[in-house]
């Protein structure tokens, strides 16, 4: 019952658009279904990380590393304002959006997901409440861990096949510059809930 209530919470986080998913959603609009592959691969690595940390950390432990959470949390914020600001610029002035080529999908889908501090919170605070007593603690989270993960990537890569649809909408030339406006606003909006996070 209890791993029921697990898979359902899980999907429900990973549902909810975030950071993450707005950068999923961005990238495989702009760039298309394969690059919004490549983006869920970034985050899913990045995401094993957190979740390797999650596993380990204790409370103490992450106090003694906040400031650096609440560093890289900003570095975060300040790479989707560029994305953002990059894509409407080239909306405006119909130019090729060169941030989408300086960087693969694959590194920014990874250092979006690794700059948000927040989910490495939650998955310290929300894998223990599914551990059993009297069972092996390292097994149960590594169970765990895994399930979400499998998880996240599911819906993940359900949002890039939304997206898919949203880019065959917006095609002809007009629609690059919807593509840039769009994704823009999307990589600014991310930017934005990563600011707004709790530190």
């Amino acid at each position: 019952m209890e791993i029921i209530s697990f898979v359902v919470l899980s999907i429900i986080f990973t549902a909810i658009p975030g950071p993450n998913v707005l950068v999923i959603v961005a990238t495989s609009i702009r760039r298309g279904v394969r690059q919004g592959l490549l983006t869920v691969a970034g985050t899913s690595l990045a995401m094993i990380i957190q979740l390797g940390l999650a596993a380990l950390s204790t409370a103490n432990l992450l106090s003694l590393i906040s400031d650096g959470l609440f560093w890289l949390k900003w570095f975060g914020v300040a790479y989707l304002a560029y994305l953002g600001a990059s894509a409407i610029t080239a909306c405006i002035t119909k130019k090729p959006n060169q941030s989408n080529i300086t960087l693969g999908s694959f590194q920014r889908g990874f250092f979006v997901s690794l700059t948000n501090p927040k989910t490495l919170v939650f998955f310290v605070a929300f894998l223990p409440q599914f551990v059993s007593d009297g069972n092996n603690y390292s097994e149960q989270i590594i169970i765990l861990s895994v399930t979400f993960w499998l998880i996240a990537i599911t819906v993940d890569s359900s949002y890039v096949l939304i997206a898919r649809v949203i880019e065959h909408v917006l095609t002809g030339r007009v629609a690059e510059r919807w593509q840039n406006g769009l994704s823009g606003g999307l990589f600014l909006a991310a930017s934005a809930l990563l600011a707004a996070s709790h530190k």
